[in-house]
């Protein structure tokens, strides 16, 4: 049987609708789908909305032809000249669903789980995706028929992990792997979703979570301070000049400084403050650039390698998840090459009183993420100062402070 004729949205289809969304909230709910509704003006309110005869019977025309099709079945007032309808119950889910031109919230998500497939073996999270779906939760506000969007999302993360080399331009990469230049930056909630593994939004903006995948808007070069000699790629030696100096990530091969700290920062303005005052303080600065990018993580390697042995590496960056979350991938950085990274200014306990009383006081969710990423970095005893005394604060408002001082 053929669906409707009806308009999409006659009072009877959108009645119909609805019996198939709360068979589907009753299979999520306890396995039941027994859904029968009195013909009520509370719960049938299109029904009951009819102001015409024709109106009544075209309600009834579309009824008919759902149980002619196996979906309902119908219960009529008897001994009348013009029965009204008492109650409809669904007989068939997918009868319903194929009379309505959709699916049930099973098929949906079993569509969903066919789209993700190979995708899902590579992404764990993607199965904690689904598991929402099938409960008729949303995911980033989401339901099962963002499944392609999730899909391309890997795709874009795949490529970013696996062919690594220099930073890609955002849009040049969603043209080279779509043919539309603004479809990655459409997908950037779900790439944020298979980078962290978290299905709730977890603070980190769009520009460091394309960053972390190696794409820029525009090219982010490396900006660097203090007192160091750089070897690049093509056999140049040069010195960094005041106050800095810029340079490609990928172009860096070594460095050769006697420097006591490697500080990275977070934030340009902070990274301005500190590069003034670099040399003279036996200091080389690295601006991150927010989310450190595959490619500035493996410039940073080199400049680790090129420390001197009881050189100390420090971070400074926001106190908040974010902040935390980029700590912990220069910390993993770090140990690949025999050093432990440690905070700067990043414990509330160290704050002024005057900045302190400015700050912000974060959820209990935000501050159980901050602690998990500062432990991450290897920083338990900043981790539990988060447990009592945890703010938000961006690095912005502490004046630059070198070690030592």
């Amino acid at each position: 049987m053929s669906g409707p004729q009806a308009p999409e949205d006659s009072p009877a289809l959108r009645f119909l609708g609805r019996l198939l969304a709360r068979v589907d909230s009753a299979a999520v709910r306890d396995g039941s789908i027994v859904v029968s509704v009195p013909m009520s003006t509370a719960s049938a309110p299109e029904y009951h909305a009819a102001r015409t005869w024709t109106e009544r019977e075209e309600f009834h025309a579309v009824i008919a032809l759902a149980e002619r099709a196996g979906a309902v079945t119908v219960r009529s007032e008897r001994h009348r000249d013009d029965p009204g309808l008492v109650r409809v119950t669904v007989a068939d889910t997918q009868a319903l669903a194929a009379f309505l031109g959709r699916k049930t919230l099973r098929q949906q998500v079993e569509a969903a789980r066919t789209t993700l497939a190979g995708a899902a073996r590579r992404f764990p999270v993607i199965e904690a995706v689904l598991s929402r779906w099938a409960k008729g939760k949303t995911v980033r506000g989401r339901r099962s028929e963002a499944a392609v969007d999730l899909a391309d999302a890997a795709r874009v993360v795949d490529a970013g992990l696996r062919e690594g080399g220099p930073e890609r331009l955002l849009r040049r990469e969603s043209i080279r792997l779509f043919g539309d230049s603004k479809r990655v930056e459409a997908l950037t909630p779900w790439l944020e979703v298979l980078l962290t593994g978290e299905l709730a939004a977890t603070g980190l903006d769009d520009a460091q979570i394309w960053s972390a995948l190696g794409l820029r808007k525009q090219p982010q070069p490396l900006l660097l301070a203090g007192g160091a000699r750089l070897q690049l790629v093509d056999g140049l030696h040069v010195d960094l000049v005041r106050p800095y100096l810029g340079i490609a990530p990928e172009s860096l091969c070594a460095i050769d400084t006697a420097a006591r700290y490697l500080i990275s920062v977070e934030n340009l303005a902070s990274f301005h403050d500190l590069a003034r005052g670099a040399e003279e303080r036996s200091v080389v600065i690295a601006y991150t650039g927010g989310m450190p990018s595959p490619v500035w993580r493996e410039a940073y390697r080199r400049l680790l390698e090129g420390l001197p042995d009881d050189a100390r590496v420090l971070h400074w960056g926001d106190i908040d998840e974010g902040g935390f979350r980029i700590a912990a991938v220069l910390a993993q950085t770090a140990t690949t090459v025999g050093r432990t990274l440690e905070p700067w200014l990043m414990s509330p306990a160290d704050l002024p009183e005057t900045v302190r009383a400015g700050a912000s006081v974060p959820s209990t969710a935000t501050r159980n993420a901050m602690q998990h990423w500062a432990r991450r970095a290897g920083w338990e005893e900043l981790a539990a100062t988060l447990i009592e005394q945890c703010v938000v604060c961006e690095q912005e408002a502490l004046p630059a402070i070198f070690p030592g001082e």
